[in-house]
């Protein structure tokens, strides 16, 4: 399958009523381009992080009664997994695409994470795009843009991240349901991987943890 891009349909699936009923549809319409996406990123984030790179697409095993409000692909540096290690996805909700790089809260590096992005403000500061956005939950669709938070806010995101124990950071963009469905494939994954490049040096700061470990 080439990957064709996100429509109508893609994004309606989260109006349906039921876990049983919208996962149908999810399976059915929105995974396959999930699993394509994966497939394709892994190679490319493969290339440019140095390191072997796997996708993981959501299963939603977990829910019993309330049907999932988004879905995504998230890639990581494990085969095993990618809640605990810092990760990108791509995924959706009714609204918008999500492109992210992410720590989430069962990461058990967050407080050394956190350490080195202070170290790194200035850095991140000045080359995120002020476009780009940031999120404290991944389960939640609103974010703030980096031009309103990175005079202040951003330390108190980072701070809630080493010590609160629920606490994420995510940063990346959100594209608009209508501006997604006008993108045909190509656009999108030109797109992603430009966000995948601007976020690397935040990935990159992983790698100073781990090799601190070993």
């Amino acid at each position: 399958m080439q990957f064709d891009g996100f429509n109508e349909k893609d994004f309606s699936v989260f109006a349906i009523d039921g876990l049983e009923a919208r996962m149908e549809k999810l399976i059915e319409r929105v995974r396959p381009k999930l699993e394509e996406l994966g497939k394709h990123f892994a190679a490319e984030l493969s290339s440019s992080t140095g390191e072997e790179m796997f996708y993981h697409v959501a299963k939603h095993a977990r829910r019993t009664v309330n049907p999932p409000n988004d879905t995504w692909v998230a890639f990581s540096s494990s085969n095993r997994g990618y809640k605990k290690l810092p990760h990108f996805q791509i995924g959706l909700f009714e609204t918008h695409i999500f492109i992210w790089f992410a720590v989430i809260y069962e990461s058990p590096v967050k407080k050394e994470f956190a350490a080195l992005l202070k170290k790194e403000m200035d850095s991140i500061n000045k080359n995120i795009p002020d476009n780009f956005v940031w999120s404290q939950d991944h389960m939640k669709p609103d974010a703030f843009s980096h031009l309103d938070v990175k005079n202040g806010k951003l330390s108190d995101f980072i701070n809630s991240l080493a010590n609160v124990k629920k606490a994420e950071l995510l940063c990346g963009i959100h594209i608009p349901k209508e501006e997604a469905i006008r993108m045909d494939g190509d656009t999108f994954i030109h797109k992603a991987d430009s966000v995948f490049q601007t976020l690397m040096p935040l990935y990159q700061l992983k790698k100073k943890i781990y090799s601190q470990e070993g």
